[in-house]
């Protein structure tokens, strides 16, 4: 049909999906293009965030954007579904079944007609193939399993509470968290900035000296993307803090209540969390004859268009894309997300405008890891001083609560993305603490 619109499909409503829909459907509106979001959830929140909501320290319910609304406000439309299949023939991709709480359908298998298809589901944590990991450990890739792990952790500290006042004054938290990336290394320091204010919430004796928390890290150091030095600052601020930093640790085995190590160590531990790696999401190899690398993530050119299908792009930790005279794909960051969010929104555009595509350039701004309100540690790229630039203390938190205001204004556009920082600051002053219930 002449009049049919040109159909643009995106996968997936995290930083660099919903950031790439807001752009699209501000550009094209609805008369002659139909933007459609995917995603299994209604919610978005930016994944830095998520170790702050797992400890309690922010109340996601807040910070939290709601597809539906955001997608009414910029012109596309929202699906809750998730993807089961692309068929590159018909282009067509089906999503899977929803499902209630109680395993009863809401929506049936859904097909939905594509001409340009954009995949930014994201990826999960790489176990290794480590037994028990799946079975015993927690995990931080979206807003539900940060809600779980809270619970847990209000549970464990309200059962230490009773046991120290029903004569254990040894009664303790222990909680094991493995890979030294940033999530394992701010989720650390966010634990000991929430203990201090449980006491408010009831717990009379429970406050950070009843918490153990012992990061491992399998590498030499901890923080492996940030230089050695820094790395070195935030070791010493954790070790502060309190927590019991292993690095040249290699975990064999998770248990349900111990974490056993290469050198045959067994780590007691009443919670445990995996933050260590990241590999495309479970069951892209069944989805697509798109070509994977050996982690199951979608192969792209520099385009950011995958091997074998030019009206198929990827973006994210959902994609690989090694980029001429580089050794390393790119990282998996939300930066990286950001970029590679507004590379293919470019090369859409020109794609249906008939000009030649663009390659992706990639611009390491750096990395920035928060230890909660004690400190942050990091490196930028700065002009003051003429390339590299190390940063620490209140010039590192601020750059780093910058990266998230960037995001707010990539998602909301500028207007939207400034009243909504100020809206911010200001619920920082009034509102709780701590979000544990």
């Amino acid at each position: 049909m002449s009049d049919q619109k040109t159909q643009i499909v995106v996968v997936g409503g995290g930083a660099g999906g919903l950031e790439l829909v807001r752009r699209l459907g501000s550009k094209y509106g609805r008369d002659k293009h139909d933007i459609i979001l995917v995603d299994r959830n209604l919610t978005h929140i930016w994944k830095p965030l998520l170790h702050e909501v797992a400890a309690g320290s922010l109340d996601a319910n807040l910070d939290e954007v709601g597809y539906g609304g955001h997608a009414v406000r910029w012109g596309y439309r929202f699906f809750n579904g998730a993807l089961e299949s692309i068929d590159r023939t018909t282009r067509h991709i089906t999503t899977a079944p929803l499902l209630d709480d109680a395993g009863k359908e809401v929506i049936g298998r859904h097909r939905i007609r594509y001409d340009y298809l954009v995949l930014a589901f994201g990826g999960v944590s790489n176990d290794f193939g480590v037994p028990g990991v799946r079975e015993n450990a927690q995990f931080l890739e979206h807003r539900g399993q940060a809600d779980s792990f809270r619970q847990k952790l209000l549970n464990a500290c309200l059962r230490a509470n009773h046991e120290h006042n029903t004569g254990n004054p040894e009664a303790r938290v222990r909680i094991c968290i493995i890979g030294g990336g940033a999530t394992g290394v701010e989720l650390s320091a966010e634990l000991y900035n929430a203990a201090k204010s449980l006491r408010y919430y009831g717990l009379e004796v429970f406050d950070e000296s009843k918490l153990e928390v012992t990061l491992l890290e399998a590498g030499p150091r901890i923080l492996p993307q940030i230089d050695a030095e820094l790395a070195g600052t935030a070791r010493h601020e954790l070790e502060q803090l309190g927590v019991s930093v292993r690095e040249n640790t290699q975990v064999v085995q998770v248990n349900e209540h111990s974490v056993e190590t290469k050198a045959g160590e067994a780590i007691p531990a009443d919670l445990i969390v995996w933050a260590a790696g990241v590999k495309g999401a479970d069951g892209v190899t069944e989805m697509s004859d798109l070509e994977l690398n050996r982690l199951s993530q979608f192969v792209v050119r520099p385009t950011l268009q995958t091997t074998l299908d030019d009206h198929i792009f990827a973006l994210g930790d959902c994609a690989s894309c090694l980029l001429p005279g580089q050794e390393r794909p790119i990282p998996p960051r939300a930066q990286s997300a950001h970029q590679m969010a507004s590379h293919v929104f470019d090369n859409l555009c020109r794609m249906q405008a008939g000009k030649p595509l663009k390659d992706f350039v990639y611009k390491d701004h750096g990395s920035l890891v928060s230890l909660s309100r004690f400190s942050t540690v990091g490196s930028l790229m700065g002009n003051l001083v003429g390339g590299r630039m190390a940063v620490e203390g209140r010039l590192a938190r601020w750059a780093y609560q910058s990266l998230y205001r960037m995001h707010l204004i990539a998602i909301h556009g500028w207007w939207r993305g400034i009243s909504l920082i100020v809206i911010g600051h200001v619920n920082q002053i009034v509102r709780p603490k701590l979000k544990l219930h």
